[in-house]
This record gives C-alpha cells, sequence and structure tokens, in this order.
C-alpha cells in the first residue's frame, strides 16, 4: 500500500502542469493593468468562469469530507444537493443582481455604499481572517492524503502546496487563477469518477453498495425536526442552504467571477452551469461513502485502529483497492491536490482585492501607477499565503478538520448572509443596525459554534454515528468501544444545536438585531439608493415605499458615484 512511479508521475505531473500555467499568463500573457489582474478585463467566457467556479467551491474537504461524513454518519448528506438548487435561485433573483451593478472586483464596495466606511472594514477583517484560517484547512486537506500514501510529513507537503500556488497566483493573476481551476476541475472530476468506479466494482456492482449500505443503516434518512440532531432533512435544507446561498451568490471570489464576464445574461448562464456542476461532484463525493462503506462494513478500520481520523478513511480505502490497480492512489492524490490549489488560489486572488481596496488603498496615493498597484497586490498574495502556510503547523491539534471548519465557517457566511440581507432586502437598515447586528451575532453566536465544537469534540458527535462491525476482521488488536451514554452531563440544547443551523442563528441574528436597531435609530432625512436595493423597490410604484422606510444612506445631491451595470 505505497506509492508507484506512475503515482508520484501523476501527481507531480498535476502541480507542474499549474505552475506552466501560471507562467504563461505570468511571461506570456502578463496582466497590464490592475483591472486585468483581477478580472481579466471583464471579457472571460461562460464556461471556464463557471468550472472555475465549481473548482474553487469543491476543495478537498468537500472531497474527503463529504464521503468520510457519509461513512459515519449516513447519506443525510446528499440533501445538500437539493439545496443548492434553492440557493442558486434565490441568489440569482434577489442577490447577484443588485451586486454585479457594482462592476467591482471588491464585493465588499457594497456596504460602503449602503451602509457607511466603517461597515466594509469590518466586513473586510472578518473576511480576511476567515479565508486564512479556512485555506490554511484546505492546504493541509492534501496533505494529510499525500502523507498517508508516501509517509512524508503533512506540514511539508502543505508547505509545498502554499509555496506553489502562491508562486502561479501571483504572477498569472486573474486568468492563470480561471485556467488553472479548469486543468485541476479535470483533475477533480477524474479523481472521483475513478474512485467511484473501481470502487463499485471491488465491491461487486451498484446494487451491492446500496444493499450493504441500507443494511448498515446508511441510507436511513432523518426527516426529524428535532434540531440537536446531527444531520438530516431539514438541517441540510435550512442550515444548507444559507451555507449555499453564500458560496454562490455573495461570496467575495464567486462575485468577482460574475462580474469577469461581460453581461448580466451571460452571469445567470453562468450560475446554472456551476450548479450543474457542484451538484454532480458534491453527489459523487458522498456516494464514494456508501462506496467506502460497502468495503468495510464487516471491518471497520477506524474502530481498528487502522485509520487514526475520520479525515483519513478515504486515503485509506484507495491505497487498499488501488494496490492492485496501478495508478488510481497517483489520480486520486492529483484530485485532491488540484481541488486544494483551485479553492486556495481563488481565495488568495480574492483576498488580494479586498485587502488592497478596504485596508491599503485609504493609505497610499489615489494617484499611484497600475505598475505599483500591480506589484502591490502580488505583495499581498505573497503575504497571505505565508501566513496559511504559518496556519496549517496548528491543525493537526484541531480534531476533525470537517468539524473544525464548519464550526468556523458558519458564524461568518451567517453573518455576511445577514448583512447582505439587511442591506438589500430592508429600506429601514443603517449603519448602526448593521454594526450592532454583526457584534451581536459575532459574541453570542460564535458563543454558541466554539461551545458546540467543544462538544463535538468531547465525544458529542458519537451518538450520531451510525453503527459499525468487526465481525469480519481477521487480525487482533485492542479495542475500546464508545458507550452509548456519554460519561458527561451534556450541555444546555443551544450548544448542542447542528452545526449547520450556526449560519442560519448567525444570519437571523444580524437581521433581527440590525432591523431592531436600525428602527429605533432611523432618520427621516435618509434615503437609498435604488440601484442598492432588491429589484422590487426600483419599481416606479414602489418609489415612495422606499423612501418612507429606508434609513441608511443619506442622499447627496453631489454624489458621483457611477453605477456600471452589466447588462
Amino acid at each position: 500500500m505505497t506509492f508507484e512511479l506512475i503515482d508520484y508521475i501523476i501527481s507531480y505531473g498535476t502541480i507542474i502542469v499549474s505552475l506552466c500555467i501560471g507562467l504563461y499568463f505570468g511571461i506570456f500573457k502578463k496582466s497590464q493593468t490592475t483591472d486585468e489582474y483581477l478580472l481579466g478585463n471583464r471579457q472571460m467566457k461562460i464556461v471556464p468562469v463557471a468550472i472555475s467556479i465549481i473548482a474553487s467551491l469543491i476543495s478537498g474537504v468537500t472531497v474527503l469530507g463529504n464521503s468520510a461524513d457519509v461513512y459515519v454518519f449516513g447519506a443525510n448528506f446528499v440533501w445538500a444537493c437539493l439545496a443548492g438548487v434553492v440557493a442558486n435561485f434565490i441568489g440569482g433573483f434577489v442577490y447577484v443582481p443588485v451586486l454585479i451593478k457594482l462592476n467591482t472586483p471588491n464585493v465588499f464596495e457594497y456596504f460602503e455604499l449602503r451602509f457607511d466606511r466603517k461597515i466594509k472594514i469590518m466586513a473586510s477583517c472578518i473576511y480576511t481572517l476567515q479565508v486564512l484560517i479556512s485555506s490554511s484547512v484546505v492546504a493541509y486537506i492534501p496533505a494529510i492524503a499525500f502523507s498517508q500514501a508516501t509517509g512524508v510529513n503533512p506540514h511539508t507537503v502543505s508547505f509545498i502546496v502554499c509555496s506553489l500556488c502562491v508562486f502561479y497566483t501571483t504572477i498569472g493573476g486573474f486568468k492563470a487563477v480561471v485556467w488553472t481551476d479548469v486543468f485541476q476541475f479535470l483533475g477533480i472530476i477524474s479523481s472521483v469518477v475513478a474512485v467511484s468506479v473501481i470502487g463499485i466494482i471491488k465491491a461487486g456492482g451498484i446494487d451491492v453498495v446500496l444493499k450493504e449500505a441500507s443494511s448498515g443503516h446508511r441510507l436511513d434518512f432523518n426527516f426529524d425536526i428535532d434540531p440537536t440532531k446531527r444531520d438530516g432533512f431539514w438541517q441540510m435544507m435550512i442550515g444548507s442552504t444559507i451555507t449555499c446561498l453564500y458560496y454562490t451568490s455573495l461570496q467575495p471570489g464567486t462575485v468577482q467571477k460574475y462580474v469577469s464576464v461581460s453581461q448580466f445574461k451571460n452571469v445567470m448562464r453562468v450560475m446554472v452551469v456551476q450548479c450543474c456542476g457542484s451538484i454532480i461532484i458534491t453527489f459523487l463525493s458522498a456516494f464514494i461513502g456508501l462506496v467506502v462503506y460497502a468495503r468495510y462494513s464487516d471491518c471497520d478500520p477506524i474502530s481498528t485502529g487502522k485509520v487514526p481520523r475520520i479525515d483519513q478513511i478515504l486515503p485509506y480505502f484507495v491505497m487498499d483497492i488501488g494496490k492492485h490497480v496501478p495508478g488510481l492512489p497517483g489520480i486520486f492524490i492529483a484530485g485532491i491536490f488540484s481541488a486544494a490549489l483551485s479553492t486556495l488560489s481563488s481565495s488568495l486572488n480574492t483576498l488580494a482585492a479586498t485587502i488592497y481596496g478596504d485596508l491599503v488603498s485609504s493609505f497610499i496615493s489615489r494617484n499611484i501607477s497600475q505598475h505599483k498597484e500591480g506589484w502591490i497586490l502580488k505583495l499581498i498574495v505573497i503575504m497571505s499565503g505565508s501566513l496559511c502556510a504559518g496556519l496549517t503547523l496548528f491543525l493537526d491539534r484541531m480534531g476533525s478538520l470537517m468539524s473544525f471548519l464548519n464550526a468556523m465557517t458558519g458564524l461568518i457566511i451567517g453573518i455576511f448572509v445577514g448583512l447582505f440581507s439587511l442591506g438589500i432586502i430592508f429600506p429601514v437598515a443603517n449603519s448602526k443596525g448593521a454594526f450592532f447586528g454583526t457584534v451581536s451575532s459575532l459574541f453570542s453566536v460564535g458563543t454558541i459554534a466554539v461551545l458546540n465544537h467543544w462538544y463535538t469534540m468531547q465525544g458529542g458527535w458519537k451518538k450520531f454515528a451510525k453503527p459499525v462491525s468487526l465481525k469480519a476482521c481477521d487480525v487482533a488488536f485492542n479495542i475500546t468501544l464508545p458507550s452509548a451514554n456519554l460519561d458527561y452531563e451534556e450541555p444546555f440544547i443551544l450548544f448542542r444545536l447542528s452545526f449547520w443551523y450556526n449560519s442560519v442563528i448567525s444570519a437571523l441574528m444580524v437581521t433581527f438585531v440590525g432591523l431592531l436597531v436600525s428602527w429605533f435609530t432611523r432618520r427621516n432625512n435618509y434615503e437609498v439608493y435604488p440601484d442598492l436595493m432588491f429589484s422590487i423597490y426600483r419599481k416606479n410604484s414602489n418609489e415612495e415605499l422606499l423612501k418612507k422606510y429606508a434609513a441608511g444612506v443619506q442622499h447627496d445631491e453631489n454624489n458621483t458615484y457611477d453605477f456600471q451595470p452589466v447588462v
């Protein structure tokens, strides 16, 4: 169960091709302006942009985490596919038409126009922290898989991944990110398809996989509305819809790519393509979890100690079935690397636009040259990538990476969904409401998320894990199976809520507190630019409604901000 020469060739070949694409755009198609470096001159094509969004959203966490989640907790995760459809519909109808009118690579410009500069800076700081932490997890995921296959220290691998990604992102800019994403998407889809097909063949066919999954309760779908259940239909449809809404319609990197295409109708087409592609990848990665269970339904390698962490069950499975399939481990690792590199490069490029536009530009001259702006952006990419590499050193102390990432990102996602909803849907919302809504969510929901993660790490997840069998294990081992009753007092119900609800509670907190504060601090001489609101407020019949309830941005006849809608 070790890497062969062909596996190394495939894995390293993926990285080398990505570097070559970056070098091509950095040397032969060098970006001449800031607009070209961040948006590709706004002339990008539908399919490459859609694939780039899919690749950046499907990280190694998705490929490894989804399959491991289904293996341990069952197939309720597949409801995320339906939630993705709902989220794309809502986003395309309510949020995206407003945000792309800004025609800027930095979506947080919306907060300055709708509220004030302080809200924009606060949002940028929160986003920067979230991206740095999540990117470090994304970089660490392939390191775990590669380490299990080769024995190389995962911290060494993650450092190399970050360094290579920083290199081609820095020199190639937006076009390099998009086209490496296209290549890496091929690696991702090849990986999940190859593992699925070989796994099904080894199991004896799809009917055997489904039979074993059913007998092992992996296909027991939960429709219980109890919010303390880890996952189920309602947890996924409510919580995952908020998560998908952020990633497909509000995330700065996604909106940046929408702005890079030339027409609004093309943006909608990009959304349709990326929705379909994301659903396919998500479903396949979840189905692999059932295939893995069919392989180990009679001898769980986690319980026997062969797999020390849940996150490592899929790499173990691939190395197991790939013993007599030359190249399969290499294809798998190449797919994991591709997923990590695509997400990391997109994050670094977007982070450069955010940090420069919101935090750096105010300290430099407005007359700075395009050349100097380009060097500042590249320096930000290098510094951000270095921080990501440094943060990976602490991740092996965080327990389950999937649980840690969900605990942290759910809070942040909810804050941004709440803030954008305040601004786009509610005319009464003002900067004071946005500020206090965000702060209240950070402290209250942050406490819930931290204690919820602690509860999970103490073994709270075990009562939701599906049963495993050891009857066919042919080796001797010492093992202590978890007790059905936890030996500690369960915490307050808020701290036992499914982590899928973290984003929901966070968004509701921002919205509720924001509206409450806005209502009591409203001023009659305030009105909101119609272009910053949901389309219903831009109709002539609703102009008086908008003016009556608006309370956020004082109208200034001298304001010369030029909306340049993508039509």
